[in-house]
């Protein structure tokens, strides 16, 4: 389903005959103008009034350009929920007929959208990133009154799990969270930390006995990396011990089948100086310490495939629009930006060029927009 097509599903928040202009066109120009390199309601109005002739030729435009101040109300008082649904249903043409193999949950705040004045809390979005193709599938705001654990369930809800692997930091560790991955067919590698007090301490005794016999007699593996680079050098040790069924015997994780360890021990390359850190994670199966590394690695892959991207390239964090719902709908539209950009590399640059090429070339800005993704 091409974009257009799904933007024509949202329900216009504004009341019926009094409107000068189409929601699906300030949908549009916005889309096109974040790509491009707007950050704000007055620079979508000017990018749409500089390219006002090129809109013509695909949007009726009855009024012309919106104003800024039509496009900031319009983005306040459009349903989250809706425009969430909109990228969820225009995503998985994406993702039709491609095995998504390992997705990532975690969060981001956009700092910027906190308004002290009106005691506002910033936004925070939970993204559920597909690791191997780059793509947010879905994302979920965080309850003003709760954290990322009551959001969770929701996203978790909208993916199709059946097959895939689900990483998630040390607070999406919950039983629910755990059971519910596997229900929709799903494997989980859930990262352990105090929060589950009882649990952590069990198997980090159980690796530290383990380790003092040697692993003898137990369903153990290992694999070491050993990296070079910003300065330093790291190893990481990765260990799973299979057959840990026994840490939840009344079956509560959903089919706790293994746990797992890494090591990281770093050294500076220019004052000798170590540090390490020791990680631990619950695994839903028996996965080789190679499948184990790739996806405890991966996970983190979100910080500089995901959020790096949108702090440095998108300026998220500068972004001081707070009224309403524009703060969450805004996050979105830089996620399906950021989705077009991606998939399309017939521009062989990074994303920052990209964007000034899609400002520069209206062919290569409407190949993006229709999905026309040709090599």
């Amino acid at each position: 389903m091409l974009l257009v097509e799904c933007l024509q599903c949202i329900a216009d928040p504004r009341v019926e005959g009094k409107n000068d202009h189409r929601l699906v066109d300030i949908l549009v120009i916005s889309i096109c103008a974040i790509i491009c390199g707007a950050e704000y309601w007055t620079e979508i109005e000017d990018f749409g009034k500089c390219k006002k002739r090129w809109f013509r030729s695909f949007l009726k435009l009855p009024n012309g350009i919106p104003s800024h101040d039509t496009i900031g109300r319009v983005f306040a008082a459009i349903d989250p929920k809706q425009l969430r649904q909109c990228y969820a249903d225009w995503i998985q043409g994406f993702m039709k007929g491609v095995d998504v193999h390992h997705i990532c949950l975690d969060g981001k705040t956009v700092r910027g959208s906190r308004h002290a004045p009106d005691d506002k809390k910033p936004v925070h979005m939970i993204s559920a990133y597909a690791r191997e193709s780059g793509l947010v599938l879905t994302q979920g705001k965080v309850d003003d009154t709760s954290n990322e654990i009551g959001a969770l369930p929701d996203i978790l809800s909208r993916l199709m799990l059946a097959g895939a692997i689900v990483s998630i930091d040390a607070i999406g560790c919950q039983k629910d969270i755990a059971r519910q991955i596997k229900e929709q067919g799903g494997e989980y590698v859930l990262s352990l930390k105090g929060n589950q007090g009882k649990l952590a301490q069990d198997v980090e005794h159980h690796f530290e006995c383990a380790e003092r016999d040697q692993f003898v007699l137990l369903d153990h593996d290992a694999h070491t990396t050993v990296d070079g680079g910003h300065g330093r050098v790291e190893t990481r040790r990765y260990d799973v011990i299979g057959e840990a069924e026994w840490l939840d015997p009344e079956k509560r994780w959903g089919g706790l089948a293994a746990v797992g360890r890494v090591v990281s021990e770093r050294i500076s390359k220019a004052d000798g100086a170590k540090s390490s850190e020791t990680r631990y994670y619950i695994l839903s199966k028996r996965f080789t310490t190679e499948e184990f590394a790739k996806t405890s690695r991966s996970h983190w892959g979100i910080e500089n495939s995901l959020h790096w991207i949108l702090d440095v390239a998108f300026r998220e964090d500068d972004c001081r629009i707070h009224a309403g719902y524009a703060a969450e709908n805004f996050a979105v539209l830089r996620h399906i930006a950021l989705g077009l950009l991606k998939q399309g590399a017939r521009i062989k640059r990074g994303i920052k060029t990209r964007r000034k090429i899609a400002g520069w070339d209206e062919n290569y800005l409407l190949e993006l927009l229709k999905g026309d993704f040709h090599a």
